[in-house]
């Protein structure tokens, strides 16, 4: 075991060797720039993009047309949303989305709303429900109304880890002809997507949440049974079915198709050893550290032998809440583990997770409180010192509140 010990897989994935190997030929030997059609530099660099597009397309049930690619998910999520809005010929300007979306979703809604849209952000269910963090298929269905032109709501949350039933979500929205986004970036090559089974009609993923390269993503546009019009957010060349211009990045979009396609090749056994793997971390918390909470939906029996078809978190995800201590001290304490308080994209920012907050937990209780992502690089004795870890920290820490609390009332 090397240390420090890297736990923080939901921020990003160290890229794995075997797609460093597939992207070196794209910097070197094989460099053309894709738009180049009058030579065969040019003709390999289209080749490669297009055997990605095509791997990317199968891995999702969809066609390469539908396959635009992004530098990556934040990207993606803003052409889904403005592209929707900003069409000329749209039903309306209301928007339904969930109070625990990533900011990639909320902040583009945050800026329609001040441009004149009605955004509706749907409640989940509250902190000590079985079923914490999902969103209610009735509260949704009323929200959609005539004038509704988009709903956009997360497959698999980037803090809690809780799936989201996009499939129900999708067909309701499908018997209003409402487009839905589908911010997947947490679980594509996580656990199985498939655009048709879900009813989607965006659907947004990114290359670095899969040990893939960074700066390189995509976006699903559904053109089957009548194509989905969004309007260009980066014009200038035409690239990309015209949404997105720019020159390809080749070896980022060869890496992230290699990404996906081992990913989506080790997908079973890897649901069930990271989901072991997380039963362990939990346990071992549980049996180390009194009055240690779980955030999200409950855990499955924590050593089953598959991922129940009713599982409701991502298998590598663990959100819990160390009463009593500062979370913020608490990683700093932890100098040998990389774990987070909540998404990196927010990370500079003070105010405790918006995601926690959405479950009606306390402040004292949300800066109290951890994100564990494990990941395909981690392993049992990495668990095991990380639980120690943390015991050792969370008891020293409480001991010095204590100490701390007498010496004042004195």
């Amino acid at each position: 075991m090397q240390l420090p010990i890297y736990m923080d897989n939901h921020a990003t994935t160290r890229v794995d060797s075997r797609v460093v190997e597939a992207m070196l030929p794209y910097f070197s030997t094989v460099y053309g720039n894709a738009g180049s059609t009058s030579h065969s530099f040019g003709w390999e660099a289209k080749a490669a993009v297009d055997a990605a597009r095509e791997t990317i397309a199968e891995a999702l049930n969809a066609s390469p047309k539908d396959v635009v690619f992004t530098s990556g998910a934040t990207e993606s999520c803003n052409l889904a949303i403005r592209g929707v809005a900003e069409r000329a010929k749209r039903r309306g300007n209301h928007i339904v989305s969930v109070t625990t979306e990533h900011k990639a979703v909320l902040d583009p809604l945050k800026k329609l709303g001040r441009r004149g849209f009605e955004v509706t952000l749907l409640d989940v269910r509250p902190f000590g429900d079985d079923r914490a963090g999902l969103v209610d298929l009735e509260l949704l269905h009323a929200a959609l109304r005539d004038d509704t032109v988009l709903v956009a709501v997360m497959l698999a949350n980037n803090e809690i880890g809780v799936l989201q039933p996009i499939a129900q979500i999708g067909a309701l929205c499908r018997e209003r002809g409402i487009p839905l986004l589908c911010d997947a970036t947490q679980a594509v090559g996580k656990v199985p997507v498939d655009v048709e089974t879900l009813n989607v009609d965006l659907l947004a993923f990114s290359g670095h949440k899969i040990y893939g390269p960074k700066g390189v993503g995509g976006l699903y546009v559904r053109r089957r049974g009548g194509a989905l019009r969004l309007e260009s957010q980066i014009d200038g060349g035409g690239q990309e079915h015209g949404l997105r211009s720019g020159t390809a990045n080749v070896p980022g979009i060869v890496g992230l198709a290699e990404a996906l396609r081992l990913c989506l090749a080790e997908l079973p056994q890897e649901q069930v050893r990271l989901k072991q793997l997380r039963g362990r971390l939990w346990e071992g918390l549980k049996h180390e550290v009194p009055d240690v909470q779980l955030n999200g939906p409950r855990l499955k029996t924590p050593y089953d032998a598959a991922c129940s078809p009713d599982e409701l978190r991502l298998p590598g995800n663990l959100n819990c809440t160390f009463p009593y201590v500062d979370g913020e001290a608490l990683m700093l304490s932890m100098r040998d583990v990389a774990v987070s308080s909540g998404s990196a994209c927010t990370s500079a920012n003070p105010e405790p997770s918006h995601v926690l907050r959405a479950l009606a937990m306390g402040e004292d209780l949300c800066r109290a409180s951890l994100r564990f992502g494990l990941g395909r690089f981690n392993t049992e004795e990495e668990v095991d010192f990380t639980v120690r870890s943390v015991a050792e920290n969370v008891h020293r820490l409480r001991r010095l509140s204590s100490m701390a609390g007498e010496q004042s009332s004195q």
